[in-house]
């Protein structure tokens, strides 16, 4: 069987296949920039011009290094890098390492190093290493840039006070009473100026304020500084920027061969990890904004290391600092509208325009105006949602470990130690599991709270054995985390103790789910269900020749339904009686909206060993969530995410797919816009979902020892990806989303092989795993 498919040409076709509703690619096409990417590059350059010259300063490096790291990276890094819409450049983070190692090896040597990390982050990227960058924790992440924040502020307070910084945090604390006690007026004041616009600026009120708000507060900031300080003829040291023929390029190395490589190892961590960081931030900005949705690709992580590594061995080999996504342009570059890396490149042209023909009125910005700004990008590193957010997981002491060592050590030696910690409070986690047992009304409880490992294997298997035979058993697990040995001794007490009688229940309080396991009886293993695909314990039914559909009429179809009723009513209710019973009382409760397929091999309830209360479910053919506003004349998906969201207070949103979908497969063979039918209005949901699968790369991880079998699994796969987006752009999940109430979780279920896969995404774009059931419980 085979299905008309968008897929790239091969270099040996005749014949080019395009994605729906794209026009042909003429070989003469010319090239265009979107004036929504013009508007951002303004916007970005605007931003990027005194940043890039206030971190120079910061470093002691010639502020020629960043208009040639901005330049670079925007044109570099904006060309070659995996996230259309992240912006490169100097950034904060590396402030205190550049710093530290133009004291130590000085400039030339210090270009060198970042041309080796820049080799190094492409080795990295030939590796595919990106996604395990990421597996570096928050808490150390967070607390490495505190640490680097504090360390700014805290040296350029001192060319804010008019004076000279020092070159480590304690100097600088011990050299502040005297630099307090030689205030110099014009510095104070110029950067009094600039702090005072930076923090006023985005509070401007009324539509006069909506209006100037449009201008970016840095350049405002220093703008005006240095128009007062112009105007009142105050005498303080202003930027100098040399003849371009004199500045200085690359040298070879020169230094201890391990300080060297200790050296370029600091670089290519605090890029990489900034950087991939940095678009997996980006990625999520952009599947918040619905305009944006199918428009702009999803980031991909191993070509974005690439494009970092290219980037500074450019950088390095013209004499410009170490580059890295920063955050703050890339904010900017988003909210001004970008579409494409179009404007990134644009922004790094007019850098490199600015630095040769805007010499003369660069020069008249005064040092300590740049000084307050970077003070200022400084502070605000040290965020404080981060730390409610450490603290809510109960990560502090990694991130007060690392900021600490950050701040007194360096920044290799803080994240060494943070990691360390970070070790050491995993282990320390993984000892302290607590399991008890005691018998409440003939019931026995087997509590376990905590992480269940191997470590705790011999506790759980003394208080199992504690439960009497033939007993009703109910095991508590108060955690999230079983490797598979605990998964194992559970599950192989679970079944002798059934076989001898007895009944266990297995509930995860967390989780909201509930497994449970009846009693067999005889040898068979049937439930209520399989009546409907006709099968019978006592007398197996033939099975219907291949290409034979078995007859119903409407009376047949009217006596099955009564026997599954009948059955039900005889088997199943009895045993939820009780639980309905609470339900009705209390009402629903469900902690996760399932949105799936109308499609009858999918059993949700099977699937997820669910029972009644757990589940709110949404299906509809092809599992889609409409885009908000979207025409359908059918709002009834977005009602259902809105109630469950906000009324029902569902904790988790899962979209399932599956294989063999005839949804997907009426995608891959219907016309481009053929919308006669009310199934073929509805499929245009699906169009979004065609065209990111054109667009990606198909980097799936192997399903089940094999790549997607077919088109209609890849369609079926992206198409989870794509719903999971379009969710995100519904207000109340957004909202949620940005609280922390909320997770979006993929799945995919494969009908023939009965196995149940949950993707989980590389937090960056185009690389998803598919995770089966049994490596979730190890």
């Amino acid at each position: 069987m085979s299905a008309c498919v968008p897929t790239r040409a091969d270099s040996n076709s005749a014949q080019h296949v395009h994605p729906p509703h794209s026009p042909p690619k003429s070989p003469h096409r010319r090239f265009r920039v979107a004036g929504a990417d013009v508007s951002a590059a303004i916007a970005v350059f605007l931003i990027a011009l005194p940043l890039s010259l206030g971190i120079a300063l910061a470093t002691g490096a010639p502020l020629q290094a960043g208009l040639v790291a901005a330049a670079v990276g925007g044109i570099v890094a904006g060309r070659l890098g995996g996230c259309p819409l992240q912006v490169s450049g100097p950034a904060a983070g590396l402030t205190v390492v550049t710093a530290d190692l133009i004291h130590q090896y000085g400039w030339r040597t210090t270009c060198a190093i970042t041309v080796l990390a820049g080799l190094a982050q492409l080795g990295l990227g030939c590796l595919r290493v990106a996604r395990s960058a990421l597996a570096v924790s928050p808490a150390i992440v967070h607390g490495m840039l505190a640490g680097i924040g504090v360390t700014i502020a805290v040296a350029q307070l001192h060319i804010v006070l008019g004076g000279t910084p020092q070159s480590a945090v304690p100097d600088n604390l011990r050299a502040l009473p005297a630099q307090l006690a030689g205030l110099h007026a014009a510095d104070v004041s110029v950067s009094a100026l600039t702090l005072g616009v930076l923090l006023l600026w985005p509070r401007l009120p009324g539509r006069a304020g909506k209006l100037l708000r449009g201008f970016p507060a840095p350049l405002v900031a220093v703008a005006l500084a240095t128009a007062v300080a112009a105007v009142t003829g105050l005498r303080l040291p202003k930027v100098d920027l040399p003849s371009w023929s004199s500045h200085a390029l690359v040298a070879l190395p020169d230094g201890p061969v391990l300080g060297l490589v200790a050296a370029v190892l600091t670089i290519t961590l605090v890029c990489s990890v900034q950087s991939l960081l940095g678009a997996v931030a980006v990625d999520k900005m952009v599947a918040a904004r619905p305009d944006l949705s199918g428009r702009v690709p999803r980031a991909r992580l191993d070509r974005e290391l690439l494009g970092q590594g290219a980037s500074n061995i450019a950088s390095g080999a013209l004499g410009g600092l170490p580059i890295a996504g920063v955050a703050v342009r890339s904010t900017a570059n988003v909210n001004a509208g970008a579409v494409s890396r179009n404007s990134t490149m644009l922004h790094g042209v007019l850098v490199v325009i600015a630095a040769l023909l805007m010499v003369p009125v660069l020069e008249l910005i005064p040092l300590a105006s740049l000084a307050a700004l970077v003070m200022a990008v400084g502070i605000q590193m040290v965020s404080l949602n981060h730390i409610r957010t450490v603290t809510r997981h109960r990560e502090v002491r990694v991130y007060a470990v690392t900021t600490c060592g950050v701040v007194t050590l360096g920044v290799l030696e803080g994240v060494a130690l943070g990691v360390a910690v970070a070790v050491a409070v995993a282990l320390h986690r993984l000892t302290r599991t607590r399991i008890t047992h005691d018998e409440r009304e003939g019931v026995h409880h087997v509590h376990v709270r905590g992480q269940l490992t191997f470590l705790a294997v011999p506790r759980l298997s003394r208080a199992l054995h504690r439960v009497p035979q033939g007993v009703h058993a109910v095991v508590e697990l108060d955690g999230s985390f079983m490797d598979h040995a605990a998964y194992e001794t559970l599950h192989d007490w679970q079944r002798t103790h059934t076989a001898q009688g007895g009944r266990v229940d297995i509930t995860g309080r967390r989780l909201g789910t509930r497994l449970s396991e009846p009693a067999e009886s005889g040898n068979c293993r049937c439930r209520p269900w399989t009546a409907w695909r006709n099968h019978q314990c006592e007398h197996p039914r033939p099975a219907p020749a291949t290409g034979d559909r078995p007859r119903t009429s409407g009376g047949r179809s009217g006596r099955e339904l009564a026997r599954g009723i009948s059955t039900f009513q005889r088997n199943t209710a009895p045993l939820v009686r009780d639980e309905l019973a609470r339900l009705a009382r209390e009402g629903q409760q469900p902690s996760q909206l399932f949105l799936t397929c109308a499609d009858s091999r999918l059993v949700t309830s099977m699937i997820t060993s669910s029972g009644p209360g757990d589940l709110f479910v949404v299906r509809n053919v092809g599992n889609f969530v409409p885009l908000p506003g979207a025409v359908s004349g059918d709002d009834s998906v977005a009602a259902a995410i809105e109630y469950a969201v906000d009324v029902l207070k569902v904790r988790s949103i899962t979209v399932c797919g599956h294989s063999g979908c005839g949804a997907m497969q009426a995608l891959l063979s219907s016309e481009p816009g053929s919308t006669r039918t009310p199934l073929k209005r509805w499929l245009r949901h699906g169009q979004p979902s065609l065209r990111r699968m054109a667009e990606d790369d198909g980097d799936w991880a192997p399903l089940a020892g094999r790549r997607p079998a077919d088109a209609i699994e890849r369609l079926s796969l992206t198409n989870v990806v794509e719903q999971l987006a379009h969710l995100r752009a519904h207000d109340s999940v957004a909202r949620a989303l940005r609280e922390g109430t909320l997770e979006l979780h993929g799945m995919y279920f494969h009908v023939g092989e009965a196995q149940a896969y949950l993707l989980t995404e590389d937090e960056g774009g185009g690389v998803f795993d598919l995770v089966p059931e049994a490596e979730l419980l190890a």
